[in-house]
């Protein structure tokens, strides 16, 4: 048996499942006379964004980047040692960690409660 086949018969059962799910529910479609396809006829055709601004939009996100690293040589380590100083160097204790634990715990257990709700 060749991969085509074997991965055909695999979808076999696929197609048979959406026939049949099909058959079940054919009775309920409500026939619009066409009314879909004139209002989807009627509409303006979407705007094209020409091919010349994806190029011109990242050459100019480039050139600010580039132009705001040198205009702030000293910026970007700057941030970056407040942001360790924040973050990094912070001290955690072990009863922080665990109210942060049991927080989010508490939160989860929340949230599983409402969405498995049985209204």
């Amino acid at each position: 048996m060749s991969d085509r086949t074997a991965h055909a018969a695999q979808d076999d059962w696929l197609d048979a499942a959406l026939a049949a799910h099909g058959r079940e529910h054919r009775d309920a479609y409500v026939g619009d006379d066409g009314f879909t396809a004139r209002v989807a006829a009627a509409l303006p055709s979407p705007d094209v964004v020409p091919a010349w601004r994806r190029p011109v939009v990242i050459g100019l996100w480039a050139a600010t980047g580039v132009g705001a690293a040198f205009a702030l040589p000293g910026a970007v380590t700057d941030v970056a040692r407040e942001v360790y100083r924040v973050v990094g160097a912070h001290p955690v204790a072990i009863g922080d960690l665990a109210a942060g634990i049991a927080l989010l715990g508490s939160l989860a257990l929340a949230a599983a409660a409402w969405v498995l709700r049985e209204d």
